[in-house]
């Protein structure tokens, strides 16, 4: 796959996780966070409610892995969501009305042909908090470090009421199997709390996916059309009529 020139990131920021800058390199850093985080409330204000769904940019067509990733993006999108993913190939190419939050990356990673909208994102903490901020669910498909760093994000974010309880669901049991035991051995060494274990679903049932999704989402956090309008003064304009937050 081609590297994306136009992203690449610049030696300053490459560097800028591993201790400190200048102080000016460090505000012009601060100053292209913003920046992109600017664009991408501008691009995803009129979306509507999202489920964010997570897994691997590495499955082909051909597996049942992408397979039930399309069944599910169908599913989301008859109940009125909006399916946000990554934005990349493989898994997040799920069905339905699609919005991608695409990290660029110099390899393995660009935006899938199947999204109806998306915005590249130069850095990975702000495309997490982008699939948080407009999600009302998430559900996790089998994936690699990503798909579990998102899984694990959301879930302390939850536990720590800092987002309200959205529900997650865990789909392809036999493949989460040795991730939920983890799981359920951090409950019984009490690093977690017996009751955080219901802060998952696990399931191999699209149907009671999505029955968990409109239980615990669309009627406990009673999801109603409530428009926004653009903004003349922002050059805004409404290309989504979905429902929004």
């Amino acid at each position: 796959m081609k590297t994306n020139k136009k992203y690449v990131l610049s030696k300053d920021e490459s560097l800028f996780v591993r201790g400190p800058l200048s102080r000016f390199k460090e505000l012009l850093f601060s100053f292209k966070v913003q920046l992109s985080f600017i664009k991408a409330f501008r691009k995803m204000h009129f979306i509507g409610p999202c489920v964010t769904v997570f897994g691997s940019a590495r499955f082909t067509k051909d597996s049942a892995h992408y397979k039930n990733a399309e069944k599910i993006g169908a599913a989301l999108a008859k109940l009125g969501f909006t399916v946000m993913t990554g934005g990349g190939p493989g898994i997040m190419e799920a069905g339905g009305y699609s919005v991608g939050c695409n990290i660029v990356l110099p390899f393995e990673q660009k935006h899938n042909p199947y999204l109806h909208k998306w915005i590249d994102i130069p850095y990975f903490f702000i495309r997490k908090v982008l699939l948080i901020k407009y999600s009302y669910a998430f559900v996790v498909l089998p994936g690699g470090f990503g798909t579990l760093d998102e899984l694990f994000e959301a879930l302390a974010l939850i536990q720590t009421k800092v987002i309200k309880d959205f529900p997650i669901v865990i789909f392809d049991s036999e493949y989460h199997k040795e991730l939920c035991r983890h799981i359920q051995i951090m409950a019984e060494n009490e690093s977690i709390a017996p009751t955080d274990m219901k802060l998952l679903l696990v399931t191999d049932s699209i149907e009671d996916l999505m029955a968990h999704i409109e239980t615990y989402s669309i009627k406990k956090f009673g999801l109603v059309k409530k428009q926004y309008k653009p903004n003349w003064w922002f050059s805004e304009k409404k290309t989504n009529s979905k429902k929004n937050k």
